[in-house]
């Protein structure tokens, strides 16, 4: 573009022909246009004139020009799966190079969700892994835990299937609720279990009484956090219809992970414990050997030996007294007088 210098400035120059010559399409051809070589032609000679419509307005994104395309979505259409077919349709029209496509709007908002979902997923697993090593002191048995979380997901699916409910917001919050819930009730049958194995029991009687003992608190659990997601599923009160799919997904889930956790995570638990046994014995050699902690005394012992104590303590006190009474008392004068 032309500028002009102007004491320190360079004004740019823009030139503007008169209205008869835009209108006139033989008069806008004929104009010279300058060439490479530093002659000129006529700008018919390098492009064709007509008159035709264009874009009221450019937009531009990220130094791009943006062109947007939206749509309603009918009754019934889920917004994934009109994002699916739209992508399906743009990878079978070959586009103008230099043109691509990118998701905006609800898509792009939906996409942001399923990425934040998925890292507060894996964070989350990683939370509870980290605090049930330490909790179980062990590296592999907290993985009989992680391993029911798929439990759920069936009856996950199953649910939203039924009810003809799409994967939204509102059921991925469903369902980090879900893992907490599911995650609660292995953790009842393995803590159970490990405790009885520290008392004495086999593994497989430790499994057996976790599982008869813990059955009635789960199902318990259960059964309340089911019915009160009953009235949020079927869409009582104002937003029902928002919240109907979280407790369609978490009712599902609950139910699906009960039914299978009693049976699934205690055969996990035999699986973890024999894959111990295996990493033990072939890392031991290069670890050492566990150090073995003091048993913690019988209350009956420790009680007789408190009682010997003190009556030492009774028998000290005596002797200290005796000799207190046999000591002779000293006078001002230096005279010893005996009692």
């Amino acid at each position: 573009m032309a500028k002009l210098s102007l004491d320190n400035r360079q004004v740019p120059v823009r030139v503007e022909v008169s209205e008869a010559t835009r209108d006139d399409l033989a008069r806008i051809g004929a104009l010279r246009v300058p060439t490479a070589g530093g002659g000129s032609v006529p700008l018919d000679a390098v492009a064709d004139i007509r008159i035709t419509e264009g874009p009221s307005a450019i937009e531009r994104l990220n130094r791009e020009r943006l062109v947007t395309i939206g749509a309603n979505l009918p009754p019934g259409v889920p917004l994934g799966t009109a994002t699916a077919r739209f992508n399906e349709i743009v990878a079978s029209v070959q586009l103008p190079p230099g043109v691509h496509t990118a998701e905006s709007g609800d898509a792009e908002v939906q996409q942001e969700l399923a990425t934040s979902f998925v890292n507060s997923m894996i964070l989350g697993l990683l939370l509870v892994l980290t605090v049930l090593i330490l909790l179980f002191r062990s590296v592999i048995q907290p993985f009989t835990i992680l391993f029911s979380l798929p439990l759920a997901i069936g009856g996950v699916a199953a649910a939203l299937i039924l009810t003809q409910s799409p994967v939204s917001m509102p059921v991925m919050i469903g369902i980090l609720m879900l893992m907490g819930i599911v995650t609660k009730n292995a953790i009842l049958l393995v803590d159970f279990a490990v405790e009885m194995r520290a008392r004495g029991m086999t593994r497989f009687e430790a499994v057996v009484e976790a599982g008869h003992k813990r059955a009635r608190p789960i199902v318990m659990t259960s059964i309340a956090m089911s019915a009160g997601m009953l009235p949020s599923a079927l869409g009582v009160g104002e937003g029902g219809s928002f919240r109907a799919p979280m407790a369609t997904a978490v009712i599902g889930g609950i139910i699906a992970s009960t039914m299978l956790s009693l049976v699934v995570v205690p055969s996990f638990f035999l699986i973890m414990d024999d894959l111990q046994r295996v990493a033990s014995w072939v890392f031991g050699r290069f670890v050492g050997a566990k150090e073995e902690e003091p048993a913690a005394p019988d209350p009956r012992d420790l009680a007789a030996a408190l009682d010997d104590r003190q009556a030492e303590i009774a028998a000290l006190e005596a002797r200290l007294l005796r000799l207190e009474g046999d000591r002779p008392h000293r006078l001002p004068g230096g005279l010893h007088v005996a009692e």
